[in-house]
């Protein structure tokens, strides 16, 4: 994916003075039905906001506390606050996905914080590749963009959000490991594979390096998992694999879960998942999560076996 860049102003620029050619696109509104971009000084009423609910808010957090640490460059993108004058109620995260966390009662104050978040994406126009988030505050959201914003690829608009803070119920497979550099040429064509079967094309295929470079991130950084077997002809095949594709707030939200085709039907999701539950929890973080559609009966089963548990309700509209 492409790097996230955006023209703001140097009041609104989080890191730094505006550069050439940028215009000022996001001026203080000093309403209290108004969004404001966020700067660094602004994260840790951010992540108060985000602290509400660590679960469902998992995605954004781990990008700010990656700008908490070195910048909104570092974790590509940039972060909106509701309201624009007060204390923080509301955040959305703007990068590669747009991500809107409003921990809000309030209908009528839910309502103006998603109002404002739109008008500021309508500012920017479409940079992400998807929004996601709890179902209402995602939907909510395409609602307002979705007359001006081209039209979505696909919206999922029920995908329980699931987790586990207890020892899986499952006993956990023991070849189930974490994968190492080396080994890239192996879980990238898998992780390509997953990807193609779930989002309904290839991440690579436009020839760019941004998705190896991911997986390779995940892997260095441990928060890749697989199970390596001798495929038909005895050479290493990757037959489950999945990833912790954000970590934060003492929550690590699993992602790309996937069998390897031939050895579906074993269990070996629920075995595998079993253990990197039971790792996860033992050396990343005391929640496990991850959200999966609705329809995809056989693997909520699954994770439900696992020990898994529904805590709320995703959706994603991908474009």
């Amino acid at each position: 994916m492409a790097r996230w860049r955006t023209p703001v102003s140097a009041g609104a620029r989080p890191d730094g003075h505006a550069q050439p050619g940028e215009r000022d696109i996001l001026p203080r509104r000093d309403r209290p039905d108004a969004a404001r971009a966020l700067t660094r000084a602004d994260l840790a009423q951010a992540l108060a906001v985000c602290a509400v609910d660590p679960v469902s808010s998992v995605l954004a957090t781990a990008r700010l506390e990656i700008a908490a640490r070195a910048g909104f460059g570092a974790a590509a993108g940039q972060a909106w606050g509701f309201p624009d004058v007060g204390p923080l109620e509301a955040v959305c995260w703007a990068g590669a996905n747009l991500v809107p966390v409003i921990p809000l009662a309030d209908p009528d104050r839910r309502a103006q914080a998603i109002a404002a978040f739109a008008e500021v994406a309508r500012v920017h126009g479409r940079r992400s590749s998807s929004i996601v988030g709890e179902q209402w505050a995602a939907l909510a959201l395409w609602e307002h963009l979705s007359p001006h914003w081209p039209p979505a690829r696909d919206v999922r608009a029920d995908q329980p959000s699931m987790a586990i803070g207890t020892a899986p119920t499952l006993a956990p497979e023991p070849t189930v490991r974490r994968s190492v550099p080396a080994e890239l040429g192996l879980v990238l064509p898998a992780c390509v594979r997953m990807f193609t079967e779930e989002v309904g094309y290839s991440p690579v295929a436009t020839g760019g390096s941004a998705y190896a470079e991911r997986v390779r991130a995940l892997i260095t950084e441990g928060r890749s998992f697989v199970r390596v077997v001798p495929d038909g002809g005895g050479q290493p095949a990757v037959a489950f694999k999945a990833e912790l594709g954000a970590v934060a707030g003492g929550v690590a939200q699993v992602q790309g879960v996937w069998v390897e085709p031939a050895f579906r039907g074993r269990g070996w999701s629920e075995s595998g998942m079993a253990a990197v539950v039971a790792a996860t929890r033992a050396s990343v973080a005391p929640v496990v999560s991850l959200y999966v559609n609705a329809y995809n009966e056989r693997a909520v089963a699954a994770y439900r076996r696992v020990g898994f548990e529904q805590v709320g309700t995703f959706a994603t509209v991908l474009f």
